[in-house]
């Protein structure tokens, strides 16, 4: 299965803001952003020049890497977004939101998105009683998720993990004891913290 592979706190530096790749690492002092706030490189403290197709691809690059996807499949999103009814961008980033290392992202349930997919890909989540082994899997409201029994070593990483969340969003119910979660329905854009600017990804996309 492809996935990014490059350093995550470059992939930070390069879009000038925190996007919490590394889970607890981001909230210390050892974070890339901290200690160096300027994108990596040789010439990454030079001027840069901005435009407006730059201004959009760097938001959809934001995008891509925030949520932890490939270009293909970031393009796949967007053209099933623009099918359905609706705002574009809103459509896209709840598709990337309903994807299920992401709701368990936001559940607490992993410190950061790349942990949620290894968790997800090792078996070790369930939804409505069924092993499902694909982070790309896309959640329905009244689906119900839960960690798979017979993992200790998984389930002290997932308790770890919720020690980090803060609050769980109102379209998602969560049980941080018995490591199960409800889908309630689909996040309204207000509810999504995503720090994307979706209307300049249509632009881009729509040119």
């Amino acid at each position: 299965m492809a996935r990014d592979t490059s350093p995550q706190c470059k992939q930070c530096r390069r879009e000038g803001q925190k996007l919490f790749l590394k889970g607890a690492r981001c909230l210390t002092p050892k974070c890339g952003i901290d200690r160096r706030a300027y994108p990596p490189g040789d010439h990454g403290r030079g001027r840069q020049k901005q435009s407006e197709y730059r201004l959009q691809l760097r938001e959809k690059q934001k995008a891509r890497r925030y949520y932890g996807v490939l270009e293909r499949q970031f393009r796949i999103y967007y053209e099933k977004a623009s099918r359905q009814d609706g705002v574009t961008g809103e459509n896209l980033l709840r598709l990337l939101e309903c994807r299920l290392d992401s709701v368990i992202t936001r559940l607490g349930f992993a410190a950061s998105r790349r942990q949620a997919r290894q968790l997800v890909q090792h078996g070790h989540w369930t939804v409505n009683g069924r092993r499902v082994d694909i982070p790309s899997f896309q959640v329905k409201p009244g689906d119900v998720i839960a960690a798979t029994a017979g993992s200790s070593a998984a389930a002290e990483v997932i308790r770890s993990a919720t020690e980090l969340i803060g609050q769980v969003p109102a379209w998602l119910q969560a049980d941080h004891d018995s490591l199960a979660a409800k889908v309630l329905r689909h996040p309204d854009r207000s509810e999504i913290s995503a720090p994307v600017e979706e209307q300049l990804i249509v632009e881009l996309y729509s040119k």
